[in-house]
Parts: C-alpha cells; sequence; structure tokens
C-alpha cells in the first residue's frame, strides 16, 4: 500500500508532457503575434527597454487590456502544469516562477517591438502581461491536483487515450484553433505558396505568382473550383479525423467523440468569422462546395473509423498531402475572393498574423507526427493489454 501511495505521489510530481508541449507551441504562437509582420525593422536611436521609463500611453481602450490579460493567462497556467514538483515543495510554489517567466518573457517581446514600425512597446501592455501571467499560474496552481493520479480526467484519458498521445493531441486540440484564420477552403490548411510569392515579390521587385506558374494561368470554371473545394473538404476532415482516431483506445466512444470534435471544430469556424467580420456571415464558409465535402468526408470516416491503426495513419497522411497539394495548387477562388472584399472586419483582425501562422503550419506538424518513426514503430507494435480490456 505505501508503495502504492509513494508511486501515485511520484506520478503527480512528475510535469505533464501534454502541458509542455502546449507550452512550446503557446510560446512560439506569441513570439509570432507580437513580431508579426516581422518587416521595415528600423533602429530609432532608442534603448530596446526605453519604454520600462516612458510614461502610461494616453489612449488605451478596455478591451485591450483584456487581450493582454487574456493572452497571457494560459501561459501562466501551462507554465505551472509543466514544472515539475516534489514533496518538499507544494504545487503552489511554482507560481512564482511560472509568473517570472511571463514577466520576462513579454518584456523581451516589448523590446523588441521598439524595432517594428507597425509595433508600440508599452509598459503597460507589460503590466496587463504579467497580470495576465499571474492569473493563469494561479489558476494552473488551482487545477494541477486535479489532474493527478486519482482525478477523474486522468482516469477518463488513460481510459480513452493511448499512453503516447501526448503530442497527438496537442496537434488535434490546434485543428479548431486553426480555423479561426479565414481560408479560400473549409480546412484548407498549409497554403504557402501564396506568402511566397510575396517574399518573392519583394526580394525580385517584381510581381511572382507562383501559382499561376504552377498552373499555366489556366482559367478555371465555377464547377472546377466547386470540385476542388469539395475535395480539400473531405480530406481536410478525414485527415484530421483519422489522425484523433489513432489516440483512441478500442473501448473508447470513437465515434461520439469524434463528432463531438468535428461539432467544436465548426462552431468555432463560425463564432471566428462572426468576430472577424459581421455576424451575419457567421456560416458564409458553408457554401455548396464545403457543404459537399463535409457530407463525403462523414461518408469515408463512417467506414475508416474502426479500421486498422496503421491503416488510419496511412490514410491520414494521404488525406492531409492531397489538401495541401490542391491548396497550393489551385488557385484563390475568385468569387471568395469578391465576396470577402465586401466584409466588414472586426476587432479581432489584429490576430490574423498568429492565426494565419498555426493554419499555415498545422498540416505539417499533423504529418510530422503521423510519419514520425517513433510513432509509426508504436502504431505497427501491438496494442498494449490496456488496450484489449
Amino acid at each position: 500500500m505505501t508503495e502504492k501511495v509513494e508511486s501515485q505521489a511520484a506520478r503527480s510530481a512528475v510535469a505533464s508532457s501534454f502541458a509542455r508541449i502546449s507550452l512550446v507551441i503557446y510560446l512560439l504562437l506569441i513570439m509570432y503575434a507580437s513580431w508579426y509582420p516581422f518587416a521595415g525593422w528600423r533602429d530609432l536611436g532608442l534603448s530596446a527597454f526605453a519604454y520600462l521609463k516612458a510614461p502610461l500611453p494616453h489612449y488605451w481602450t478596455v478591451f485591450d487590456v483584456w487581450t493582454n490579460v487574456a493572452g497571457y493567462l494560459p501561459l501562466g497556467m501551462l507554465m505551472v502544469l509543466a514544472l515539475p514538483t516534489s514533496r518538499r515543495w507544494s504545487v503552489y510554489w511554482a507560481i512564482v516562477p511560472a509568473t517570472l517567466v511571463g514577466i520576462l518573457f513579454s518584456g523581451t517581446m516589448e523590446a523588441v517591438q521598439t524595432f517594428l514600425p507597425t509595433r508600440v512597446a508599452s509598459n503597460l501592455d507589460l503590466m496587463t502581461n504579467s497580470a495576465g501571467a499571474l492569473l493563469g499560474a494561479v489558476l494552473g496552481a488551482f487545477l494541477r491536483p486535479r489532474f493527478g493520479p486519482d482525478s477523474r480526467l486522468l482516469q477518463l484519458r488513460e481510459h480513452w487515450f493511448n499512453r503516447e498521445a501526448s503530442q497527438g493531441m496537442v496537434v488535434v486540440a490546434l485543428w479548431p484553433l486553426a480555423q479561426i484564420y479565414p481560408l479560400s477552403h473549409l480546412f484548407g490548411f498549409g497554403q504557402f505558396t501564396s506568402m511566397l510569392s510575396t517574399w518573392l515579390s519583394d526580394l525580385l521587385e517584381q510581381p511572382v505568382d507562383l501559382q499561376g506558374w504552377i498552373t499555366n494561368d489556366i482559367q478555371f470554371t465555377a464547377a472546377q473550383y466547386w470540385l476542388t473545394e469539395t475535395i480539400i473538404t473531405a480530406c481536410g476532415l478525414t485527415g484530421a479525423a483519422l489522425t484523433f482516431l489513432i489516440l483512441l483506445r478500442k473501448q473508447a466512444p470513437k465515434v461520439q467523440l469524434t463528432l463531438l470534435l468535428i461539432f467544436v471544430t465548426l462552431m468555432t469556424k463560425a463564432l471566428a468569422t462572426a468576430l472577424l467580420f459581421a455576424p451575419d456571415n457567421a456560416f458564409v464558409w458553408l457554401t455548396p462546395g464545403s457543404f459537399g465535402g463535409l457530407l463525403i468526408g462523414g461518408l469515408m470516416l463512417g467506414g475508416l473509423a474502426f479500421a486498422p491503426q496503421l491503416a488510419q495513419r496511412r490514410l491520414a497522411g494521404l488525406c492531409l498531402v492531397i489538401t495541401l497539394l490542391l491548396v497550393n495548387i489551385m488557385p484563390d477562388n475568385p468569387y471568395y475572393v469578391e465576396t470577402q472584399q465586401t466584409w466588414t472586419q472586426g476587432k479581432f483582425l489584429n490576430f490574423n498574423g498568429v492565426a494565419q501562422f498555426l493554419a499555415l503550419l498545422w498540416p505539417f506538424c499533423t504529418l510530422w507526427f503521423l510519419f514520425h518513426p517513433l510513432h509509426r514503430r508504436r502504431a505497427a507494435s501491438k496494442n498494449s493489454p490496456q488496450d484489449s480490456r
């Protein structure tokens, strides 16, 4: 009995691998959001930390303050969940280093913004970001015991998900968040040709259109755009859902959990569209092509939900590769572009940079997870005894 208690205490002291991976990704997202668009660097002759002695800004809004607090709250929480603890040190001691890391990280982000023309280093931002990190650290210290070995949540996690599912769970959790950035195709992530065309145009000082060069400036019909959107939506849905399914054990309610994931993702898409633009445009992305893709993707998942995990892994990778090829070869739907220009953009426009970064990288992170040698070996091995219960 004593050994069992000691084992549980040791497990509770070990930091969550899910939290560690999420923390690294969230730090990268904050960095990208703080320094976007990474252009026009200049030196005004000021110290990087001159903003610390500057007077408080005269013009600020409650929205900006709460946005800064909310942006750093997950950072403090993930930091506490990622830090290891011991018997000598209570989990509440982790609040101190987590808050200090949040302050130092925010201070560094603001210091670098001194050299960006589209950004303004602000001591008010530093204070509100630090407050968010502190609140997040307190919340993380309160929640961490609830994730212990005896918690209902961890028992469900171990009962439904594979032991090595932490990295895949992070990838799947980012799928709904990747919907925030407005795309010309539903689930059409990983479009890098247009961004690369812009960079090459600036570098060569002449217009470069990689998509036009690949397609030889072919004029596509409305039916072809419709078919392309259907394929992209169906393959994107199938690839993401199969990635989620390979994380689940045999006894998990696979159908219910997958439907819940898809529902949350589509509602996130609708909410983000309503916030970025007008509420009347919340479901403007649900075009005939995307609706057909959702139906076809649902039919594909109905036949693959209980296929062997190795087959699901390979098919998920194939679907994501097809999506990547199509979104980078096909030009943007001109009907969608024309409609988007008529929308009224809302307050969350400033989040487009980090949202675009997430939408660009998500399929590549997922492919890395699907085809990493270690993950493939685990998928090819026999199920653990717990899977056969």
